[in-house]
């Protein structure tokens, strides 16, 4: 391989001529020093390829880094899924049937956060969750409605599940025997991704060991049972979500399945057996030609990693991936420009070579996706198709003299930090050791300074803003209330009828099954289902045997304020603050409560630990708090504010229920404010309420720390 030093050399007659055209700079002068820690130069010549043996393979042929499949689009475009998911089940699968009929080619099923952490949409900890950010699933009557209609032997479904996992998993199977359709023909893929869950999106239930045993669990199941389904997607779409750069992403996601492969090794199973259909999960985000390196670095480092294991056939060190674009990059000031967005995300996936696509819709940053934006959505992808001419020719970026250099540089970056999470004894134990978790939320607060300081350009956010407004754009509302009546009468019903010792036989054969080693807990509760236990029954089941798990609350000091060092405005704020502590006896101090079963941490952690280099005393709240209990730890920690980090919909049940049981305390004085994907429509409703400021997505957090602090200064007077 060529080295750093060659990497960043240019031819020297180019550097003369630059360098007269740019008038007293130089050519290092134009080096892109990005968050992956990449030195990229301005130029770039065949010499830069020289030593890159990748260079020499063909699609379809090893190491596969031109895609898995020899003809590519041009024999099969990739295929279209939309992630959507809301209400109830049927809602949901009126929504799917549309799309399908429309052009979509796949179901992406997104599930409510109540069925994603285990519970039954009658338990008191999920009232503000119940078909808010998802379809409410409690049974095999729900998963029935939600597949009405949908020939589930010609239609392949990708779940998005992993904690709740096995019932989802058991309850989809039994829905397609009612429907007349075997396991074995069903064709999709099943998440089943916990390790990304203790790093980044938190839903999961048990802890990481029995965690793990339920992947290799369905690994066995579908190898044996499900020849056409895919048992996991590895997943490093939330890992960008949550912060991480690109390098951490392709590293912490690849180091994932190499884990995921030695758990069902460990079961005696033959690698051949189940490596061809595992398959990866990534985000594209704005990043345009490092993005689609990035899927042809996927695929050079998989093949690499995969050859450990000595497989035979060569489909076991084939990565093949489905994409989505970035959400974090929706915006909600100047709303439309997030079509434009996602329509270069996709390009980007395309180019690099996905095998499915979900294209977010322009109104995500504001709420669930209106049917409009969706079918734009929808159409950004066919009309890739159909249109551009992207699809006449194999891996049309082979062979750039960019591409193809930084194909290898992000392989050779990811590789070394692989290399660090074996040193660490493997993912799961780098898991528990907290070291990927803290480096992502290190990329995420060093991003959030570069937005804020506008050294990282959002248009309409930090720059080119509108001057007239924004438009208003017609959301989709979800009445939660209405929905968790409705399911708790379905769940009503499906207890009522089933056979009572039936289910409690399954669901103590199951705990057995947990209790001991041996048994497959996905065939347990396939068992389970079609004795009609519900998700939530089925998840206590194996609650009992194994425990829910809670993760420790951590926050970093110093990232976010380094970027800061000698800022006049960020500095006169901490002078302020530092008066008030002087004259009250303490900094001013806040409670980030992040309420219901939303584990996506990123945007709370992120102000926590902005808030905490500015000035405030921060305290963290747990995860997963009911209003009563962040109020509990509020009024103990003698907090002046309570910051409520939302992104999944509750704000409008959840908030107000913290602020009647402040009151009810006799703590109406702590301020409650509110942050995260909140639509203008709430805001009136929310501040009648009593929540005294609202952040959305793109705030300036020293300007939110300004107000915050402004808002706790004058009720302190």
């Amino acid at each position: 391989m060529t080295t750093k030093k060659d990497r960043m050399a240019v031819p020297q007659t180019w550097r003369e001529i630059a360098e007269a055209e740019m008038r007293g700079k130089t050519v290092e002068d134009l080096t892109w020093h990005t968050p992956e820690g990449l030195d990229i130069k301005p130029v770039f010549t065949d010499a830069d390829l020289q030593g890159l043996h990748h260079l020499h393979s063909l699609p379809g042929q090893e190491p596969f880094v031109r895609g898995p499949k020899a003809t590519m689009y041009t024999g099969r475009p990739w295929t279209i899924r939309q992630y959507a998911g809301f209400s109830t089940a049927e809602e949901s699968n009126a929504f799917y049937r549309k799309a399908l009929a429309g052009g979509q080619q796949g179901v992406s099923v997104a599930f409510d956060l109540a069925t994603h952490r285990g519970y039954d949409s009658d338990h008191p900890r999920v009232v503000g969750d119940v078909g808010k950010a998802g379809v409410a699933i409690d049974s095999v009557e729900d998963m029935k409605i939600l597949f009405d209609g949908i020939p589930l032997d010609k239609v392949s479904v990708s779940m998005t599940m992993n904690g709740a996992v096995i019932p989802v998993l058991a309850n989809f199977i039994v829905a397609g025997e009612e429907q007349g359709v075997d396991r074995r023909a069903l064709s999709g893929t099943i998440q089943n991704d916990v390790l990304k869950e203790f790093m980044v999106r938190n839903t999961y239930i048990y802890p990481p060991e029995p965690s793990m045993r339920i992947v290799a669990d369905i690994i066995e199941y579908t190898a044996k049972e499900m020849p056409r389904f895919n048992s996991i997607s590895i997943s490093g779409y939330h890992m960008q979500e949550a912060g991480a750069t690109l390098v951490q992403e392709l590293a912490f996601t690849l180091a994932d399945g190499r884990e995921y492969v030695r758990a069902a090794l460990a079961r005696g199973m033959k690698v051949d057996d189940f490596a061809p259909r595992l398959s990866f999960f990534f985000a594209i985000g704005m990043n345009f030609f490092m993005e689609a390196a990035k899927l042809r670095a996927a695929r050079l480092l998989w093949h690499r990693i995969m050859s450990e294991f000595d497989p035979k056939d060569p489909k076991s060190k084939m990565l093949r991936t489905h994409c989505q674009t970035s959400g974090v990059s929706l915006q909600e000031q100047d709303p439309f420009n997030n079509a434009i967005r996602t329509a270069y995300e996709a390009m980007s996936a395309v180019l690099g070579g996905t095998q499915s696509l979900h294209t977010n819709s322009y109104d995500e940053a504001i709420a669930l996706p209106s049917d409009e934006a969706s079918r734009l959505a929808r159409n950004t992808q066919l009309i890739l198709q159909n249109e551009t001419g992207v699809t006449k020719v194999v891996d049309p970026l082979a062979g750039s003299y960019y591409v193809e250099s930084l194909t290898a540089q992000l392989a050779d970056a990811a590789w070394v930090l692989m290399d660090e999470v074996e040193a660490l004894g493997g993912m799961t134990k780098a898991v528990a050791d907290g070291m990927p978790k803290l480096r992502i939320e290190e990329a995420a607060a060093a991003r959030q300074a570069r937005i804020d300081r506008g050294e990282e350009v959002i248009v309409g956010v930090n720059k080119f803003r509108r001057d007239n407004g924004e438009p208003v754009i017609d959301v989709r509302d979800i009445d939660n209330a209405a929905v968790r009546d409705a399911q708790i009468a379905r769940l009503a019903k499906v207890r009522s009828s089933r056979n009572e010792a039936a289910c409690r036989g399954a669901l103590e054969a199951l705990e057995a099954g947990a209790r001991g080693k041996k048994a497959n807990l996905l065939d347990l509760a396939v068992e389970a289902a079609r004795a009609r236990a519900t998700v939530g029954e089925i998840s206590d089941a194996m609650e009992r045997a194994f425990d829910r798990h809670r993760a420790s609350v951590k926050t970093l000091s110093g990232v976010y304020g380094a970027a800061y060092a000698g800022d006049p405005v960020f500095k006169a704020l901490q002078t302020e603050i530092e008066a008030f502590e002087k004259q009250n006896h303490r900094r001013p101090k806040m409670y980030v409560a992040k309420l219901g079963q939303d584990g996506h941490d990123r945007g709370g952690k992120v102000i926590a630990s902005a808030f905490g280099d500015i000035g405030f005393e921060v305290v963290m709240g747990e995860l997963f708090q009911t209003p009563e209990e962040a109020a509990e730890d509020a009024i103990t920690e003698d907090v002046h504010v309570v910051g409520i980090s939302s992104q999944a919909a509750g704000h409008t049940t959840l908030a107000p229920q913290l602020i009647h049981a402040l009151k009810n305390r006799g703590r109406g004085d702590i301020i409650v404010v509110c942050g995260g994907v909140i639509p203008q429509n709430d805001y009136n409703f929310l501040k009648q309420c009593g929540v005294r400021a609202i952040f959305g997505p793109g705030t300036n957090i020293p300007e939110a720390a300004r107000e915050v602090f402004d808002l706790i200064s004058n009720g302190n007077r």
